[in-house]
This record gives C-alpha cells, structure tokens and sequence, in this order.
C-alpha cells in the first residue's frame, strides 16, 4: 500500500499530461468547400436555350495526354474540369464521335490511330489563382478568378463557342455553370 501511494501521484501527473496533450483529429469533413472544379453546360448552338448532348466525347489533359476520369467514352450535356493549381493555364482536347481505328491489329494498340469520324478541339482556360486559408484540417483552396476559354481554330471545329455567364468570371463554387458551350 506504501508504495501505491508514492506511485500514485507520478501515475495522475502523466496521465493528465497526456489528456491534455491530446489533440482533436484533423480530419477534412467532406462537405468541406475545396478547390472547386470548372463547370461547362454544353447547349444546341442553334437553339441557345436547349442543353444537348455530346455522343463519344473523351476529354484528354493535353500537357499529360491522360484520359480525365469519367470521361472515357461517354455521353454528357456538361464537363467539369479540374484546373491547374500550380499554373495559370489548363488545356484540354475534347473529342468528339471517338472512334479508334484499331487498323486491323486488335491485339497491337501501337498502331491504332483516331478514325475521321472522330472531331478534336483544343481548349485553352486561362485564370489568374488565389490561395484561401480553409482550415488547419483542410489546408488552402484555390480560387480562380479572371477565367477565359478559348478554342483553338482547326478547319473543322465541332465547338461554336465558349461564353462565361459573368464578365470577370471566376470560380469558386462548383455547385454553379461558369460557361456555356455551344456546339
């Protein structure tokens, strides 16, 4: 019992200093507004207010030629893009009625080559970036302002236009459309 009570005061001491040195878990809540991505609704050209659908389309990050996730082969009447955080300038090839050839050799993938059929336009996004302070769990958001879009001209461009819905556009929710693209 003697040595009980000369141990327990250095046990209390300990663990109430590691209590209190305990700190919350920093986890970023997924609700969290972070870098947001940038939203395009892709509308009939010949009739502004009718959202259309773009068949086969692929999206292709230019400076990477990597495949943009979720968009390999698909139908969609809106893109959303991630920006680059550590550049000014983001650029992406949307394909159009993607069709690879696979020139007679199923099994060898070097040779295969876009048929005619299939239509690319390259666009370029321009902004200028801001750094937001989130929290100590979420760390810093980029915020985009200044955005434009611009298409590269080719003798047959699928896309008509690209138009921001505010002048001075910028992005920093992605729960809204920042442009419209007519085609």
């Amino acid at each position: 019992m003697k040595y009980f009570k000369i141990l327990f005061i250095p046990i209390m001491i300990l663990i109430v200093g590691i209590t209190i040195s305990c700190e919350r878990d920093d986890i970023c809540p997924a609700i969290t507004p972070t870098t947001p991505n940038l939203i395009i609704d892709l509308l009939d050209y010949t009739d502004e207010d009718s959202s259309k659908n773009v068949f086969k389309l692929v999206v292709i990050g230019v400076d990477n030629d990597e495949v943009l996730s979720g968009y390999e082969i698909v139908t969609s009447n809106q893109l959303v893009l991630p920006l680059k955080t550590t550049d000014n300038t983001t650029q992406y090839a949307l394909i159009n009625n993607y069709v690879l050839d696979d020139n007679d050799t199923p099994d060898d993938d070097t040779d295969d080559f876009l048929s005619d059929e299939s239509n690319i336009d390259i666009i370029t996004i321009n902004y200028s970036r801001t750094e937001v302070f989130v929290s100590r769990a979420c760390g810093y958001k980029t915020i985009y302002e200044n955005v434009t879009v611009q298409i590269e001209s080719d003798e047959d461009n699928w896309i008509e236009s690209i138009q921001p819905l505010n002048s001075n556009q910028s992005v920093e929710d992605e729960t809204e459309t920042h442009f419209n693209l007519f085609h």
